[in-house]
């Protein structure tokens, strides 16, 4: 049995992290003109917010859709012309055919989805990521686990380490940076999602691949 969408696109979400994140690491290296020796800790900590935070915007692409459904049933020219006629013997074969009724983009639903999610969405996702990675970041402060593999070394994630007071001060400073370069991108990926992708699935893969050129941007962010 294959495994439910909403579990495919979580991990296509935490490749395409780990990914990007080892992008970032590369071109660090090379702007610094040094010997690339990959940092696992924030590579798990961007495929770690992968896993937690793509199924809520999953459900999020979901209702969405559900709510303001991207396509509706319209005539097709074959059927106006015999029905405005009262050609009922051409609207038969119209229909043994297939052929009354086409999908025809809802323009309303979605100038309110990208609405919704350009904004409502982009904000939500800007400040939990931030949130996120400056508490894990935080955290992860602590030295190796002992006993751990060398090539990977992961400290103990402690979250009385964490300061939330900076973690929030920190997360309201960079969130109209974050907020305005996302904008940069994203709306251009929603639209095209909106108005070309059908399903959520499709969407999630799209907005993944788009998402590579982003995440390297804010892995460069957080290492800053």
């Amino acid at each position: 049995m294959a495994p439910p969408p909403i579990v495919n696109a979580t991990i296509q979400s935490a490749v395409l992290a780990a990914t990007s994140n080892f992008l970032a690491q590369a071109l660090m290296a090379y702007r610094k003109e040094t010997t690339l020796i990959i940092d696992w800790v924030p590579m798990f900590q961007f495929v770690l917010f992968a896993l937690i935070s793509t199924p809520p915007n999953f459900l999020w692409q979901e209702y969405l859709e559900n709510t303001f459904p991207a396509y509706h049933a319209s005539p097709t020219r074959e059927a106006v012309a015999p029905a405005a006629a009262g050609d009922e013997k051409e609207l038969e074969r119209e229909a043994r055919e297939g052929r009354l009724v086409e999908p025809r983009l809802n323009v309303s639903n979605t100038a309110a989805k990208f609405a919704l999610d350009q904004t409502a969405g982009a904000a939500v996702n800007t400040f939990l990521f931030s949130a996120f990675m400056h508490s894990i970041q935080a955290a992860m402060a602590g030295p190796p686990l002992p006993g751990q593999n060398p090539l990977v070394p992961l400290p103990a994630i402690d979250y009385a380490r964490v300061d939330w007071a900076t973690v929030l001060r920190r997360s309201r400073a960079e969130f109209f940076t974050l907020l305005s370069a996302g904008w940069r991108l994203w709306p251009l990926v929603s639209l095209v999602n909106f108005t070309l992708v059908k399903s959520v699935e499709g969407r999630n893969l799209l907005a993944g691949l788009a998402g590579l050129a982003w995440g390297v941007y804010v892995s460069l962010v957080a290492a800053s």
